[in-house]
C-alpha cells in the first residue's frame, strides 16, 4: 500500500470534522477573544481554515522560508463565515490534490521549515503533514470548540456525540 493511500482518509475525515465546526462559526463574534492574549475567534477560525495551505506547501517545494512567506502562509481577519469555509474548501482541495498525487518518495523527502537562517526543523514530509498540519489543526480545532461552547454555539460530532448532537 501506498503511504497516500493510508493517510488520505484521515486527511479526508480531519477535513470533514473540520468544516463541520468551522460552519458553526458566528459572523458576529468574529472579534471576541476569550482572554486578552488569545486570538480572536475569526483569527483562530482564519487560521484553523488556512492550514491546508501547509500540506500543498510541504508537498510543492523541499523547504518554506517563514522570513519570506506571502499572504497565503498568514492570512489576515476573516470577514465573514463565507470567506472562513471558502478559504477553507479552496486550501483543503487543493491539499488533497497534491497529497493524492504524491508518490512514496515525496512523502519520505525530507521538507525543512525555517526562518531566514534558522532551520526551525526538517523531517519527512509525511512527518511535516502529520505534525505540523493534521495535528496543529486538530489541537486548534479543539480550542476554536471551546471558544464555540463558551458562545453558546451548538457543536458538531467530532470523534462521537456531543452535548449538542448526541
Amino acid at each position: 500500500m501506498a503511504l497516500k493511500d493510508a493517510l488520505l482518509p484521515e486527511f479526508d475525515h480531519e477535513m470533514g470534522t473540520t468544516r463541520r465546526v468551522l460552519e458553526r462559526t458566528p459572523e458576529t463574534e468574529l472579534a471576541w477573544k476569550p482572554h486578552e492574549k488569545s486570538m480572536s475567534l475569526g483569527q483562530l477560525a482564519g487560521h484553523i481554515a488556512n492550514l491546508p495551505y501547509w500540506c500543498s506547501a510541504m508537498l510543492a517545494a523541499s523547504s518554506f522560508d517563514l522570513a519570506t512567506a506571502g499572504e497565503d502562509a498568514n492570512l489576515g481577519m476573516p470577514l465573514s463565515t463565507a470567506d472562513i469555509l471558502a478559504n477553507f474548501d479552496r486550501k483543503a482541495t487543493a491539499a488533497r490534490a497534491q497529497l493524492a498525487a504524491a508518490s512514496d518518495e515525496d512523502l519520505l523527502s525530507p521538507w525543512t521549515l525555517k526562518h531566514g537562517d534558522h532551520e526551525i526543523f526538517t523531517m519527512p514530509r509525511i512527518g511535516a503533514i502529520r505534525s505540523f498540519v493534521m495535528n496543529h489543526l486538530i489541537h486548534h480545532r479543539g480550542q476554536y470548540s471551546v471558544y464555540l461552547r463558551l458562545k453558546n454555539v451548538p457543536l458538531p460530532r467530532i470523534y462521537g456525540p456531543t452535548a449538542d448532537e448526541p
